[in-house]
C-alpha cells in the first residue's frame, strides 16, 4: 500500500513520531542557485498547505538563511502543528575580512563564518544560536553535524574527542532529560561513518545523506544493519542522491554535490530503462524505495520552487507495480536483498 506524507513513524525508543515525508531546507538556503524571498516563501506556503509537518535544516545550509527563512515562516504556526529538526557542530561569526569572504560552497546564503565545535559549550552555543535563528524556543531533535573524515580529513579524531570526552553528548543528553528536545541524532554523509561513527556514538537516529539510496545500497549489510540491530532509526536527508534521482540522467547532473560520473550516469540509464518498462517516474521510484527499509521512519527531499513540492508530494504517493522492484533486482540494479516497497 502507497505511504500518504501524513504517516507518522517512532524514532527509536523516544517520544519523536516523524512523518515518513518532511522538507529538506537546504535548497532555501540557496544550495545551487539563488532563491528570493518571495519564491521561497511560496515554496513553504506550499509545502504547509500540502500537508507537510516535519522540517529540517541547520545553520550550515545557506550560512544561516536557510535556518532564519523557515523560522520566519514557522513561528506564525501553531507550535504544536509542526516538527523541527536543526544542526549543531558549527557556530557562525562574522567574518574578519568581509571583502575577501567566500560564501562557497553556497552559491548565495550570508556573510557569516563558520567554526567547528562539538564541545559541551560548542553544542550548547550552536543550539542557542539556532534558536535565534529560528525565532522558535524550542525544536523537536538536535543533528549532529558533519563529524566526518569528509570534512575534517586527520582533525575528524580530534572532533570526536570534542563530543565525547569534551562532553558534547553530554550537553546532548542534558537537553534530552529536560525535556528541551525528544531525540538526538547523526548526520552521516558517507558508509563508511555510518558503519564506523555512527556505531561508537549513543545516538536516537542517524540522520543518512548518501550512503542508502535508490543507486547505493553498499551499507545494506553494515551501518543500515548496525542501526537496525542497535535500534537507531534513520532519516535519509537525500533520496534523490544530491539531484540525479529527481533530474534523470543528464550532462550536468549531480551526485554526491558534484558532477555525476560515467559510471553513476550509466546505472541511472538502466534505471530509467526499467521505469520506462513500467510507466514508473524516477523521482516516484527514488522517494518510495528508502522506506521499505525497517530502520528508515522518514525521507526528507529537497525543493527550492513550489512546483517541486507538488511534483515529490504526487512522486510519493503514485502506486509503483510489485514487478517494478523485481525487475531492478533481475538486472542486477538494486541489491538482491534490499527490502522494497509492497507493489500495487
Amino acid at each position: 500500500m502507497t505511504l500518504k506524507v501524513t504517516e507518522r513513524r517512532t524514532v527509536g525508543t523516544t517520544t519523536l513520531n516523524l512523518p515518513v515525508f518532511g522538507f529538506g531546507a537546504a535548497h532555501i538556503g540557496e544550495l545551487y542557485a539563488l532563491v528570493d524571498d518571495a519564491d521561497s516563501r511560496a515554496t513553504l506556503d506550499t509545502a504547509w498547505t500540502s500537508g507537510l509537518r516535519y522540517y529540517d535544516t541547520a545553520p550550515w545550509y545557506g550560512r544561516g538563511l536557510s535556518e532564519h527563512r523557515l523560522g520566519a515562516f514557522l513561528r506564525s504556526k501553531p507550535r504544536g502543528d509542526f516538527l523541527i529538526t536543526t544542526k549543531v557542530g558549527r557556530t557562525l561569526h562574522r567574518p574578519a575580512d568581509l571583502k575577501t569572504f567566500s560564501r562557497a560552497p553556497w552559491t548565495g546564503g550570508l556573510n557569516f563564518e563558520v567554526h567547528f565545535d562539538y564541545s559541551y559549550d560548542g553544542i550548547m552555543r550552536s543550539y542557542e544560536q539556532a534558536l535565534q535563528r529560528l525565532a522558535l524556543d524550542t525544536v523537536d531533535a538536535l543533528v549532529i553535524h558533519d563529524l566526518d573524515a569528509m570534512f575534517h580529513g586527520d582533525k575528524t579524531a580530534g572532533y570526536e574527542r570534542q563530543l565525547a570526552d569534551g562532553g558534547g553528548i553530554r550537553a546532548l543528553q542534558e537537553l534530552k532529560s529536560a525535556g528541551d528536545i525528544k531525540a538526538f541524532g547523526m548526520g552521516i554523509n558517507t558508509g563508511t561513518a555510518l558503519a564506523t561513527t555512527a556505531t561508537r556514538v549513543p545516538l536516537d537516529f542517524a540522520l543518512v545523506a548518501m550512503p542508502y539510496t535508490l543507486l547505493d545500497q553498499a551499507s545494506l549489510q553494515t551501518g543500515m544493519k548496525a542501526c537496525v540491530d542497535r535500534g537507531v532509526s534513520v532519516i535519509i536527508g537525500a533520496p534523490f542522491a544530491s539531484g540525479i534521482l529527481v533530474t534523470g540522467s543528464k550532462s550536468n547532473a549531480k551526485y554526491g554535490y558534484a558532477n555525476a560520473s560515467a559510471e553513476v550516469q550509466k546505472k541511472v540509464q538502466g534505471i530509467e530503462q526499467v521505469c520506462a518498462a513500467h510507466k514508473v517516474a524516477l523521482p516516484a521510484a527514488a522517494l518510495q524505495f528508502p522506506l521499505a527499509h525497517p530502520a528508515v521512519v522518514s525521507i526528507i527531499p529537497g525543493a527550492a520552487r513550489a512546483s517541486e513540492v507538488t511534483e515529490n508530494i504526487k512522486s510519493f504517493e503514485t502506486p509503483i507495480p510489485a514487478a517494478f522492484w523485481s525487475d531492478l533486482k533481475t538486472k542486477g540494479l538494486i541489491d538482491k536483498d534490499a527490502p522494497v516497497p509492497a507493489g500495487q
